[in-house]
């Protein structure tokens, strides 16, 4: 038959170890830009988990939008700073009024729910434990960030700022996601004598 011809899913051309960044600059997949993006698009999938995972509509909507605001943040750290004007003036970059917006849902979901006064065990729903695993993903990248500040790389400080704020932010959608269990789910304590097992 005739049928079309599908794009090779591998192309080979990363096979000694070398990458492009955004815009043609070519790097060792060592770099640290590498490990910046890297690992913020480990955390865009662990997020995506938590988001098939997770029951409540509003957290499913909050997660699916900072999902497409990380690719944001992925092309910043897949740019070399002599290509950034170029993403500046082509693409979109992370903005104060980002940070903001995350700022705002912390509010908005802190406002419904009361937090427990106790060490929560990540794992009390399917939902939040992964919410809990995007979480620390995430403060990989935070840290892969602020290494690549550290080197001078890092143009936008707003980036760093970002996912700060992001990781603070998917820790309170998982305590709203579990708003609804009792206090010994969260904790994993027994309900009999107050003490984890």
């Amino acid at each position: 038959g005739g049928g079309i011809d599908m794009p090779k899913i591998y192309t080979k051309t990363g096979d000694e170890g070398d990458t492009k960044l955004l815009f043609g600059l070519t790097v060792s997949k060592s770099d640290p830009r590498c490990e910046a993006y890297g690992a913020t698009d480990q955390a865009v999938s662990a997020m995506g988990l938590a988001r098939a995972l997770c029951a409540d509509d509003r957290v499913k909507e909050i997660v699916l939008q900072t999902q497409h605001e990380m690719f944001i943040v992925g092309a910043e750290l897949a740019t070399d700073e002599s290509k950034y004007e170029y993403l500046q003036n082509n693409l979109s970059i992370v903005t104060l009024d980002m940070v903001t917006r995350l700022e705002e849902w912390i509010d908005e979901l802190n406002g419904l729910m009361q937090l427990p006064n106790a060490f929560i065990i990540p794992g009390a729903s399917a939902g939040s434990g992964a919410l809990d695993l995007a979480r620390g993903q995430l403060r990989t990248s935070e840290r892969r960030v602020v290494a690549l500040k550290e080197a001078g790389l890092l143009v936008n400080s707003e980036v760093l700022r970002y996912v700060n704020r992001l990781s603070d932010l998917l820790f309170v959608l998982a305590r709203y996601e579990d708003r609804e269990l009792p206090i010994e789910v969260l904790t994993g304590a027994s309900r009999k004598t107050g003490r984890t097992e």
